[in-house]
């Protein structure tokens, strides 16, 4: 699969962030109708809007005349990252230029310019440029206080999601909207396509196992646009006491749930390649076990291996610090496991994990205490310990991941295929 933007492209960019990274280092071996009008709503809307494949893709952000009015005479509050473009230019950038009055830039984890490295606390600054305020959503401060939102009127949500539960950026939008809800402030969602979006997959979160890293009883694989979401959190209540904010969802133009989409710009530091997108639903269980995904190398998301694989094993890797993971687990240990490059179209899969722990020489230590919260639930940590299959494992999730699927279809903007 492709890459993203190289750096010599990304080094023109107007605002906000040079996207993608240094390379990492780390040693290897082995019909086409015009886009539905914006939707405001304050619960789930009772209609599936209808976009024929046949026309041209075209993001929210890209909608000019669908939310500019929207911001006329009002104090605006950016939500974003690098991935909120027209085209080559970063939404602030284009907002400023067309007049709209934007007070404050908000960043999410791996901040506004998507540079931090993974956990890493993002401090809060000014942007050099636009001399704009940017103030971090990640680290103390996850949920923008009423300080924050004093001089604001409406705040704009602009970044790439992936489809996975415990991507933090639906997080971020679950606290910017209840901050929105609390202070009386209008959200506008600008919609993107999923590139994950084509399937739903893995086990509903239980409610127990809420953090950070997963808000919302969704499976892992939820198949849904940020935008879709977060009709399906104002509609469902999922905001604190119940509330529900004044929102607004532009949705994306000439989009289905079929529709194959490849991001063009890298949406985190490791995430590089529209391959390690796809692989990342399946492959970030591994931050709940001892093996590497890679973070520390120029692969991440992409090779997997342990100190505590056989060394038999096809492939092996020594993660090194690098600007996108400053301390990687397995930190200068050599990891033994598999490159997954040319795998093929994959979908969300435990046979990585079921593999990994049966072949794994220190059993007792596969799993750490950030698994759970990971997948959601404890029941597929003891399952795999006590020797299920896939299918069995899967088949325990139905009831929930039915439920789901269900109430999914209230939600959405765009058709299946």
């Amino acid at each position: 699969m492709p890459s993203f933007l190289p750096q010599s492209l990304l080094s023109l960019a107007l605002l906000l962030t040079d996207c993608t990274r240094p390379a990492q280092t780390g040693s290897t071996t082995a019909a086409a109708p015009t886009a539905p009008a914006a939707q405001t709503v304050a619960a789930p809307p009772q209609v599936v809007l209808k976009q024929p494949a046949a026309a041209p893709l075209q993001v929210a952000a890209a909608q000019f005349d669908k939310y500019l009015p929207l911001l006329q005479g009002k104090r605006v509050g950016l939500v974003v990252n690098q991935t909120a473009r027209v085209g080559q230019a970063f939404l602030v950038d284009t907002l400023l230029s067309r007049g709209v009055n934007v007070k404050v830039i908000f960043g999410p984890e791996h901040g506004f310019r998507g540079e931090a490295a993974d956990g890493a606390t993002i401090k809060d600054g000014k942007d050099a440029r636009s001399g704009l305020p940017a103030l971090s959503l990640y680290g103390a401060t996850k949920k923008p206080t009423p300080e924050m939102l004093r001089n604001i009127d409406v705040l704009v949500f602009d970044i790439q999601d992936v489809g996975a539960r415990f991507y933090t950026f639906i997080s971020t939008m679950h606290y910017v909207m209840e901050a929105a809800a609390e202070q009386g402030k209008e959200v506008i969602i600008l919609d993107r396509p999923n590139p994950n979006g084509w399937y739903v997959d893995g086990p509903v979160l239980e409610p127990k196992y809420k953090t950070f890293v997963g808000m919302h009883p969704i499976p892992i694989v939820h198949g849904l646009t940020v935008g879709e979401l977060a009709q399906m959190i104002n509609g469902e209540k999922w905001l604190a006491g119940g509330k529900q904010c004044r929102l607004t969802v532009i949705p994306v133009a000439g989009y289905t749930h079929a529709t194959r989409y490849e991001l063009p710009v890298r949406p985190s530091p490791n995430l590089p390649t529209a391959h390690s997108v796809d692989l990342y639903p399946s492959l970030c269980l591994f931050e709940g076990t001892d093996v590497s995904v890679g973070r520390g190398t120029d692969r991440p998301f992409e090779v997997i291996g342990a100190p505590t694989q056989p060394a038999s094993r096809p492939f092996s890797f020594v993660p090194t610090p690098n600007p996108g993971s400053t301390a990687p687990p397995q930190n200068g240990k050599r990891c033994y496991g598999q490159d997954l490059e040319g795998i093929g179209e994959v979908g969300f899969t435990l046979s990585y994990l079921i593999d990994y722990y049966n072949q794994s020489t220190a059993k007792d230590k596969f799993f750490t205490d950030g698994f759970e919260r990971l997948m959601g639930t404890a029941e597929t940590r003891q399952q795999i310990i006590a020797g299920k299959s896939e299918a069995e494992i899967r088949a325990s999730w139905e009831p929930k991941l039915g439920a789901y699927k269900v109430m999914r279809q209230k939600y959405l903007l765009y058709p299946e295929n």
